[in-house]
């Protein structure tokens, strides 16, 4: 299968988006499948995988390239003939890659992984989000398929009224993040800095920016036996340290591959902060850590944490610091809840989850393919009597 990726993030910016993209073309590569990607520029790499990448026009936002519709992206397409177009999260250089897709006779495949609306209504934006719900289903409505990550987010795709849509989550490396990196000594030698005496390490991953709501920790500010952790950087990052000031918080800024599977290990219990996500990939990893989490009850995290199974769900910022205190008084609570978080995440690992996504991918061609005959029939002609009006 040629499969054209249009994402738009990209390698060197790091988020959800990125990482997804990246876990699909690993995918392709391995399963001996042809892409190509296209992404916002300046700074993306020329090659990923073994597949060409071309970075198109951007301007930057919030440490964020990005990109812009460009005359290149439909030849791109044309000349590679894909036999579907994969637009990871789409904005403006996915709604130009639908529109081209649309005219070269390609069926496109939307995944939706990005709240712009709900980010909007959170900056008190009223206007903007109604707007923003109407642009999303004007581009939404141009692709053959489009993905959902979450029964939140297909709720509100389903109540914007865009269609065809179908449920696809993600995936999680299940040999990276596993509960025995606690034995390995990076992690022991973290665990020394992170708790001294002995304390329950409190940790958040993620991303820190304004949606993200990190600044939520302060009310976990002063409880008893506990340190946090906070793994991550980004353009909130000043307004959170002010917000904890006082609280007794370790700052290790952004980590990778096994230095971050480390710092999921050495967490005791993992905390989400935002209301907003799509999906939530960090709860995942934390669960095939073993280690159980507190997530606010909205979006994604519905669906991940099993209520007083593999974590706790909360409403407002008390019951973060009930959920959590309780958590941190209680070891063997925390033991059952960190297995019940692997388990539940077993069989979601990123190979499970590519493999359903080339048969999204199938579903969408098949779906395209019959709409071009019904398009191509010729309309049934009624007979010469029938056309003739009575006398």
């Amino acid at each position: 299968m040629r499969i054209a990726v249009v994402s738009e993030s990209f390698l060197p910016t790091v988020n959800g988006v990125t990482n997804s993209v990246c876990h699909v073309l690993d995918f392709l590569a391995e399963r001996g499948h042809d892409a190509l990607v296209i992404c916002p520029g300046p700074a993306a790499p020329r090659s990923y995988a073994g597949f060409p990448v071309h970075a198109l026009p951007a301007v930057p936002y919030r440490q964020f390239p990005v990109g812009i519709p460009s005359p290149q992206l439909q030849g791109l397409l044309s000349r590679f003939a894909p036999d579907v177009v994969h637009v990871a999260s789409p904005f403006l250089l996915g709604a130009q890659a639908i529109a081209a897709a649309n005219r070269v006779g390609v069926p496109a495949v939307a995944v939706y992984q990005t709240d712009v609306p709900g980010y909007a209504r959170r900056n008190r934006l009223g206007i903007t989000a109604n707007l923003a719900w109407r642009f999303l289903r004007w581009v939404h409505e141009g692709a053959q398929l489009t993905l959902v990550p979450s029964s939140a987010a297909m709720a509100d795709l389903t109540a914007a009224g865009i269609p065809r849509l179908a449920s696809w989550g993600r995936g999680v490396d299940l040999r990276r993040y596993h509960p025995n990196n606690r034995r390995l000594a990076a992690t022991a030698r973290l665990r020394e800095r992170l708790s001294p005496d002995g304390e329950v390490v409190v940790g958040y991953v993620g991303r820190i920016a304004p949606e993200k709501q990190v600044d939520r920790l302060a009310v976990l500010r002063n409880l008893p036996g506990t340190r946090i952790a906070i793994v991550g950087d980004g353009p909130g990052e000043l307004a959170v340290r002010k917000a904890l000031r006082g609280a007794d918080v370790s700052w290790l800024g952004r980590r990778g591959g096994g230095e971050l599977a480390a710092a999921y290990a050495c967490l005791d219990v993992f905390v989400h902060t935002g209301d907003q996500e799509t999906f939530g990939q960090t709860l995942q990893e934390a669960h095939a850590s073993g280690v159980p989490v507190v997530a606010p009850r909205a979006g994604g995290p519905i669906d991940l944490v099993d209520h007083g199974v593999n974590g706790f769900l909360f409403d407002t910022d008390r019951g973060m610091r009930d959920a959590v205190a309780r958590l941190a008084t209680d070891g063997a609570l925390r033991a059952r809840m960190g297995e019940a978080g692997r388990r539940a995440v077993l069989g979601k690992s990123w190979e499970d989850v590519c493999t359903e996504l080339i048969g999204h991918y199938g579903d969408a061609i098949a779906a395209h393919a019959r709409a071009l005959v019904s398009r191509r029939a010729p309309q049934a002609v009624a007979p010469r009597w029938a056309r003739t009006p009575p006398r």
